[in-house]
């Protein structure tokens, strides 16, 4: 019954379609392909990572800003490869914003840095 109703909505697309170009090949017409979940607009990582040290106020690692974009964007944080992802384009847009001068960062325990704003 759902094969028979998905049959007839795709046969009314074509339809739709076909109205405004009769002569339209619908095999040309390549699928779209949809963008990964992780995958951020311009100039959102940057938003969301000032958000995440104008919240909290304290300096924190590439690590917990990274989980709080993946906390508010509501991505697996139990996928450490996407973990890792999400770490090196927070990483990336923390140094951007230290050579503009907005943020800083400060050694930590160990080889981590923290970063806070300035």
């Amino acid at each position: 019954m759902q094969l028979r109703q998905l049959i007839m909505n795709a046969d009314n697309l074509d339809g739709s379609i076909r109205l405004f170009d009769h002569g339209i090949d619908l095999a040309d017409i390549r699928p779209r392909s949809m963008p990964r979940a992780h995958v951020a607009f311009e100039g959102k990582v940057r938003r969301m990572t000032l958000g995440a040290l104008r919240e909290t106020g304290l300096a924190l690692t590439i690590k917990d800003v990274a989980l709080r974009i993946m906390a508010e964007r509501k991505l697996s944080v139990s996928n450490a490869r996407l973990v890792r992802v999400i770490e090196k384009k927070v990483g990336s847009c923390l140094r951007n914003l230290r050579s503009r001068g907005i943020v800083q960062s400060e050694k930590d325990r160990g080889s981590y840095l923290r970063w806070k704003l300035v």
